[in-house]
């Protein structure tokens, strides 16, 4: 019997064909909304496997799907799928790592350079005619060179920014992570310190850790009292892993000089919230991998990732590896 696979996402058709040449049946949704819902709902009766981004997939959308194996997201982050549950059934939840390290280590150096040098600030100075002269001292930003970077999660993004800062910026870096990583330390002169000593030492601040139940608000009042005043807040992780209110807080205050956001506690953000105003943060709509070479990698990936799963090759970007193989 001919096995199925749904897409609830937009992919070029070269791998939608690439689906149809391995002989799946394939049912495309370009996005799932209250419009097509129940359509979707129906076309998982017989799926075998599902492909695409900001879906839930828990055990109440098993309920239309009871032949599902595999459920392959267009991402790294997992957020919206139960891997325990789809554990539990016998389901591997597959993602696609590595192919937007590069992408997302563009846009956090992106974010360290416009927080620092005042960009967006100074672009809104020029664009309100306020330029008539010498400029004044809140235009002035400050170095990047040479500095001190922290970076709280060093997997394989946090290895291609400490690349980039050692080797592009001459900056020290430094490292909080549960593990040590003998590569980036050797290769960058890494030091691998504890996230206190790290948070008081850094002159930027870079996150880039998942949303886990231990992550939530590890970053706080607390975290940011701990920062030089002249600190920088980069989070291109994962918005839960700050307390926003806590965040907000500290940048109306000056307890540090300012942030750059990729991410938020609730996407979108919230039109109303402060982070918005504030002058000495710069926020960017969770764009990490919005890259069109990128974006077209990662749906590749997540197809192959797809066919992998249901022909049971499961050892390659499979997040509940551990979970199944003994299945």
């Amino acid at each position: 019997m001919q096995k199925e696979i749904v897409i609830y996402k937009n992919i070029a058709e070269g791998l939608v064909e690439k689906l149809k040449s391995h002989n799946y049946k394939v049912t495309q949704f370009s996005t799932v909304n209250d419009s097509n819902r129940d359509e979707f709902h129906k076309s998982l009766l017989n799926a075998s496997g599902i492909v695409g981004t900001h879906v839930k997939v828990n055990e109440d959308l098993l309920k239309y799907a009871p032949s599902l194996k595999a459920v392959s997201t267009v991402s790294v982050g997992y957020d919206d799928i139960d891997v325990d549950y789809m554990s539990s059934k016998g389901i591997a939840v597959m993602h696609t790592p590595n192919v937007l390290n590069d992408s997302v280590a563009d846009l956090i150096m992106s974010l360290v350079l416009t927080t620092s040098r005042k960009i967006v600030f100074t672009m809104d100075y020029m664009r309100d005619h306020k330029w008539n002269g010498p400029l004044p001292l809140n235009c002035f930003g400050q170095e990047v060179h040479h500095k001190k970077i922290g970076i709280v999660g060093m997997g394989r993004i946090g290895e291609v920014v400490a690349k980039r800062c050692k080797l592009g910026f001459d900056m020290e870096v430094s490292y909080y992570s549960r593990t040590q990583h003998k590569s980036v330390e050797d290769l960058y002169g890494a030091k691998h310190l504890d996230l206190d000593t790290l948070l008081k030492e850094s002159d930027f601040v870079i996150v880039i850790l998942p949303s886990t139940p231990q992550t939530k608000h590890m970053f706080s009042h607390k975290q940011f009292e701990m920062m030089k005043k002249s600190a920088i807040f980069i989070n291109a992780g994962r918005g839960p892993v700050v307390d926003e209110e806590a965040l907000i807080e500290a940048l109306k205050s000056n307890k540090i000089a300012g942030a750059g956001l990729d991410v938020y506690e609730k996407e979108p953000l919230d039109k109303k919230s402060q982070l918005l105003t504030l002058e000495n943060v710069v926020v960017v709509p969770h764009i990490g991998s919005c890259t069109s070479e990128t974006r077209n990698l990662m749906a590749e990936c997540a197809v192959d990732n797809v066919i992998n799963a249901l022909n049971g090759n499961i050892e390659k970007n499979c997040v509940n590896y551990n979970e199944l193989k003994n299945k």
